[in-house]
């Protein structure tokens, strides 16, 4: 087990390493052209399409739920 979290550690550690030594062109051409706003609208409206569908679904898990008791 310990071995284990050792492994788990040393490559936590060099991917961090190798993540912050690359610069990430694509970002920084969306962010000069003001694309990065579509981006980030686009995400924000599907994590919130997600949350609101697992939302209901687990409303009406509950309602079924105590039908059954």
């Amino acid at each position: 087990m310990k071995a284990f979290l050792l492994l788990l550690v040393s490559f936590t550690l060099s991917f961090t390493a190798s993540a912050q030594a690359s610069d990430i062109e694509m970002a920084d051409q969306f962010r000069a052209d003001g694309k990065i706003y579509v981006v980030i609208a686009v995400v924000s409206v599907v994590l919130i399409g997600l949350f609101a569908y697992l939302f209901r679904l687990e409303r009406k898990v509950t309602e079924l739920e105590k039908r059954n008791k």
